[in-house]
């Protein structure tokens, strides 16, 4: 099952999505539509709100409630990606100028925070305190990853742990909100819930170390972005902290002293110590791990469905892509 056709099963209720986030944009503020808009509906997968949908479909639940839930989640998304462009000083996402480099720095922030608080009026119009309750702590952990990942930009000491956990923070938190979310809506046990939020935090892990992969190993015109990106801003995250922790003196000082400095200037040099020294195929050994976690949380939480096997296909495709 490929995405086309995992997006295929819950057609109807992203259609019913699409329409709520239609409603939701609207703003007698043009340039707030204008921003939203376009960095809205600039191509993204919309894995989040369709890990809501499959998980309350998979739980025979019946209602509406998770179309609304399904757009806050991409909100909150697409609110974390105008301030984090913003911040990494961003040019190109999805195959397309950045909403900063469109409109600049202070209409991205400020839009942001308008998608930010738009999603919360949304939430509260569910009434369900423990909804209110995991998307609160959802933003408010993923603020503190963003910081986090702030703090170790330019540290070439920032090991696999500490990489793993801005993370958890910053991209998984929110994942396992938005599986977490379709079983509470379906009122499924707390075991349930539990194992659907292990589940969701486990898929999001996967996808980001395949994000931090393709960024030495993808096609700029496959990914979106500017192929180094994470390099210039001096992340170390796993590809280049194997190296530091394996490759020979000469790498390892080699790859240090780029984190340190920031920078593209050494990118095809250090491409070519990341894919001769075995640090993708690590990573993605590690990505594939976090996958076979959340396989196991999804058996033991959810009866075999279609739904079932949609989700085990969308974390297994979160390993094995290109862009």
């Amino acid at each position: 099952m490929n995405f086309d056709a995992i997006r295929h099963l819950v057609q109807e209720d992203m259609v019913a999505v699409d329409q709520v986030i239609r409603q939701q944009l609207h703003s007698h503020v043009v340039l707030v539509r204008q921003v939203a808009e376009y960095i809205i509906h600039s191509g993204g997968k919309r894995l989040r709100p369709i890990l809501t949908l499959l998980v309350a479909r998979a739980l025979n639940y019946r209602g509406s409630h998770h179309h609304t839930l399904a757009a806050v989640v991409e909100f909150i998304h697409t609110a974390t990606l105008l301030h984090d462009d913003v911040v990494d000083k961003s040019e190109m996402r999805r195959g397309k100028k950045t909403a900063n480099e469109r409109f600049g720095n202070a209409a991205s922030v400020l839009v942001g925070d308008f998608v930010y608080s738009r999603s919360f009026q949304m939430m509260v119009s569910v009434n369900n305190m423990q909804v209110m309750q995991v998307l609160a702590d959802a933003t408010n952990v993923i603020a503190e990853g963003e910081v986090l990942q702030l703090l170790h930009c330019h540290d070439p000491d920032v090991d696999e742990n500490r990489y793993l956990q801005v993370i958890r923070y910053k991209t998984a938190k929110l994942f396992e909100a938005a599986a977490r979310l379709g079983a509470i809506l379906a009122e499924a046990p707390d075991s349930v819930q539990e194992r659907m939020a292990a589940f969701g935090a486990a898929l999001g892990t996967a996808f980001q170390i395949i994000d931090d992969v393709l960024d030495y190993s993808g096609e700029q015109d496959q990914i979106g972005k500017n192929l180094g990106d994470d390099l210039a801003e001096g992340k170390a995250t796993l590809p280049l902290i194997y190296v530091m922790r394996t490759g020979n003196p000469q790498d390892s000082a080699l790859i240090r002293q780029v984190i340190t400095q920031g920078g593209a200037e050494n990118l095809a040099m250090v491409v070519e110590i990341i894919q001769r020294s075995g640090a993708l195929d690590y990573a993605r050994n590690i990505a594939q791990q976090a996958v076979d976690e959340s396989c196991v949380h999804l058996a033991a939480a959810l009866p075999a469905s279609e739904e079932r096997t949609a989700l085990e296909n969308l974390a297994r495709l979160a390993v094995h892509r290109n862009h």
